[in-house]
């Protein structure tokens, strides 16, 4: 049963989007429109140096008459308008959640329109959260038998679950062969230009034919080690996050873009403006015509001009939809549209220089600047996509699926800035390995399409099911959009895995292993749950204790962490059963995620009270979104007391509220605390005068360790008035001063067992893979920012 709500403020729909509530100027969207290149276009922007190169790596010959030239190129303008201008710029931009993109976000929006979602413990009350965008239409017909059907069946549930993982891998798998890549691209240009020269000394010194291969073989290993020391250079300055990364990396990729724009120009002109032909549709049947199932496979190639696409959407949190259209369609599309043009054109009279076709194409006069300006920008692409990983794995891990792991907060002006050490680091050893085990941008080429044309099509499927569930569209409609951009995309998947043996394999091998990862670890978590929920404390037999518990009753605050939102745990018999002692005050703490991007501060707590008055046991559900910060700043503590005691001013008034003689249960009714209110209780700091505080405020100047020595000590004080009920005067001079007494903090120490009787999977799941999770990962003391010093741990056994 969810618990009844009774709200502060009753229910407002109100959209917490920063995107809304800004409405923003034509100055104030060209400046977002400006940082997104920073960000966002990193990645797409430097395809150009390898897309020719990677599709026309196997079999296929140049003939005299450009068949092949002309065919590759119309495939990737009409590739580069559908997916990325068609669907992504004018369609799925517009399924944000609260203004969030990406994966998860468009399963979060499915889960708050159907009951989709397996996290065992939502609530009714969380449909009140002004983020939940609800739609206060009636559920029309079309969309409401799809709905049904995918609430009926958990198996459906669950592969839709896999599905959403299984995209969501594949986005680290990008985050591991985008910098890879671009490691390559990097060094493949030193070496390119490299070679170029020495073949010109060469080409003097024609005798000594041994020069040349010592040199070659010597350019190969330097070309590895520098890949190798950029890689490892690029995850060693992580950890100083990407502070104003959009106004540094910004004039980056404009710069390239300009450039590569201006030389796409500039090579049409000079070498073939006839290849503006390409634009015909025609080309794209006379090349498959030449080249038959070899141009099927190099299709692999093609799809590359896409990648980094899903960053558009993916990041639509940091900017707005307008200014990434601005972007994307005044300077992206059209400089990436000359620069391809332009490769082809100058490829069409020089066929021989496939292999190092951009680099060929670059005027001599402004070679080396180019040069320097790509090895930027392919900086620039890999950090965007590290970055994003890190976002990803921790909005994975706040919906119970993933491991628990260190979360740094690397800003404390840009919002959502975080870094995560034992994911960067794995992401070096992998890159590192896919570097030096394939040594070629072709091979990691190969497997680097294959992710990202996964992520799109999972994307794809997603917004066909936001079209009918959420937008309420016909189910045509969705039809249409999947059939449309899916066998576009089923047409680069099944190009891609042609070439799973050579390169291919990496992301699927990695895609495997996380989505076990997570899977397993949100099963095992959702049975724990599960024993939790079936093994509760019955509030008869608590009652039976009476206000004492049938122990001594301490001065302080005990706070309980549990993940039930109902009904007392298991694991408090067990603390009573083990301690001589419990505190005057209980309060049990469930620390609970939503599927929204943000929880409004005034939202986020939900207090209730646990038996009678005399009793003193609280609950307290803390909520926050998957993109919500939780730092440990030292002002949670003091927090939830005053919203505890806020809910004892505002019970008094409630018509639910018990008496004192009323010895019934009143769990499960939760009031919404933080609004807005004119409290009478404040929090007064002591320690310094004020003066003092304002000198060392002024002496600070955001120095870390000057202002660790501002006081943190917060004392309550209530009114002299004697408007106050005595009662309710009484109760929160005990709540108080048991805060002053101290507070500890009690955690279940839990070990998951499978039951005897379970299959031989579901032993090795639970008993192996989860527990090997569970004991590997950071424990939740450490997730929670508990302070050791007060940490009170009781050992239990979950037999799920």
């Amino acid at each position: 049963m969810d618990p009844e709500v009774s709200s502060v403020g009753g229910n407002s729909f109100i959209d917490l989007n920063p995107k809304s509530y800004r409405r923003k100027s034509l100055k104030a969207v060209l400046l977002l429109a400006y940082q997104s290149f920073g960000v966002v276009y990193g990645d797409l922007s430097t395809s150009p140096l390898y897309v020719y190169r990677s599709t026309f790596s196997g079999k296929l010959q140049l003939h005299e008459d450009d068949t092949e030239v002309l065919g590759v190129l119309s495939f990737i303008l009409y590739t580069l308008t559908l997916i990325p201008l068609l669907k992504y710029v004018l369609i799925v931009l517009r399924a944000d959640d609260n203004g969030e993109g990406g994966t998860f976000a468009l399963y979060s929006l499915l889960c708050r329109h159907a009951k989709l979602s397996l996290l065992p413990n939502q609530q009714a009350v969380d449909e009140e959260l002004s983020t939940y965008k609800l739609q206060n239409v009636r559920e029309s017909y079309r969309g409401a038998r799809m709905k049904g059907l995918l609430e009926r069946h958990k198996s459906l549930r669950i592969a839709l679950l896999l599905v959403v993982l299984l995209g969501t891998c594949m986005v680290i798998g990008d985050g591991v062969l985008t910098p890879a890549i671009s490691g390559n691209k990097l060094c493949f240009s030193s070496f390119f230009s490299t070679l170029s020269v020495t073949n010109g000394r060469l080409s003097v010194l024609s005798s000594v034919y041994g020069i040349k291969v010592a040199v070659d073989d010597l350019n190969k290993h330097v070309v590895e080690l520098i890949a190798c020391l950029i890689l490892v250079g690029l995850f060693a300055l992580q950890h100083h996050g990407t502070h104003k990364v959009a106004f540094m990396f910004a004039p980056i990729v404009l710069a390239w873009l300009f450039s590569i724009g201006a030389i796409g120009i500039y090579n049409i002109a000079r070498w073939n403006p006839h290849v503006v032909r390409a634009l015909s549709p025609y080309y794209m049947y006379k090349y498959f015509k030449r080249t038959g199932f070899d141009g099927w496979i190099s299709m692999g190639g093609v799809l590359l001009c896409i990648t980094g696409t899903e960053a558009m959407f993916a990041d639509l949190g940091h900017f707005s939809e307008l200014s990434i259209q601005i972007a994307f369609g005044c300077v992206v599309y059209p400089c990436l549209v000359c620069a391809y043009m332009g490769q082809a054109a100058y490829l069409s009279r020089n066929h021989s220089d496939i292999e190092g076709s951009f680099y060929k194409s670059i005027p001599k006069p402004v070679y080396w600047p180019v040069v320097v300006i790509a090895t930027l920008a392919s900086v620039v692409g890999s950090q965007a996509v590290i970055s994003a990983t890190f976002s990803i794995i921790k909005q994975c891990m706040s919906l119970g699926c993933f491991p628990r792991v260190k979360v740094v907060h690397t800003s404390k002006d840009i919002y959502g800035q975080i870094y995560i050490p034992e994911v960067n680091w794995i992401l070096l050893i992998l890159c590192l390995a896919v570097t030096l085990g394939f040594r070629s941008t072709i091979f990691i080429g190969h497997a680097y399409g294959l992710a990202v044309i996964t992520v799109m099509f999972v994307t794809t499927f997603l917004m066909s099911l936001v079209i009918v569930i959420v937008w309420k569209r016909s189910i045509i409609l969705a039809i249409i959009f999947f059939m449309f951009f899916g066998t576009i995309e089923l047409m680069y998947v099944s190009s891609a895995m042609l070439k799973v043996h050579e390169g291919g394999w990496v992301p699927l091998a990695l895609s495997v292993f996380f989505v076990a990862v997570m899977y397993t670890w949100h099963y095992g978590t959702a049975k724990k749950y599960d024993f939790d929920l079936q093994n509760k404390v019955s509030m008869k037999w608590l009652l039976t204790l009476g206000p004492s518990l049938g122990i001594v009753r301490v001065p302080g605050i005990g706070l309980i962490y549990s993940e039930l939102v109902t009904g007392v745990p298991a694991i408090f018999s067990h603390f009573v059963t083990n301690l001589p002692a419990f505190h005057q005050v209980l309060i049990f703490v469930c620390i609970k995620s939503v599927p929204v991007p943000y929880v409004r501060p005034e939202e986020r707590y939900l207090i209730g009270r646990i038996g009678p008055k005399e009793y003193r046991m609280f609950r307290c559900i803390v909520r926050y979104g998957y993109k919500d910060v939780h730092k440990d700043d030292n002002d949670f503590e003091n927090q939830l007391i005053f919203n505890v005691g806020e809910f004892i001013q505002t019970e008094a008034s409630s018509t639910w509220a018990p008496s004192s003689s009323d010895h019934s249960s009143v769990d499960g009714r939760m009031t919404m605390m933080g609004l807005p209110l004119q409290s009478s209780i404040k929090m007064v700091t002591s320690g310094l005068e004020d003066s003092d505080k304002q000198s060392i405020r002024s002496l600070s100047l955001g120095t870390p360790e000057i202002e660790a020595l501002q006081p943190r000590r917060v004392r309550f004080e209530l009114p002299r008035s004697p408007e106050l009920d005595p009662d309710i005067r009484a109760e929160l001079t005990e709540l108080f001063d048991a805060k002053n007494s101290g507070v500890a903090y009690m955690l279940g120490h839990s070990y998951v067992k499978a039951k005897r009787s379970s299959s031989f999977m579901k032993k090795f799941v639970i008993d192996v893979c989860y527990n090997f999770l569970r004991k590997n990962c950071r424990g939740p003391a450490v997730a929670l920012d508990i302070p050791h010093i007060c940490l009170i741990e009781v050992g239990m056994i979950y037999y799920v």
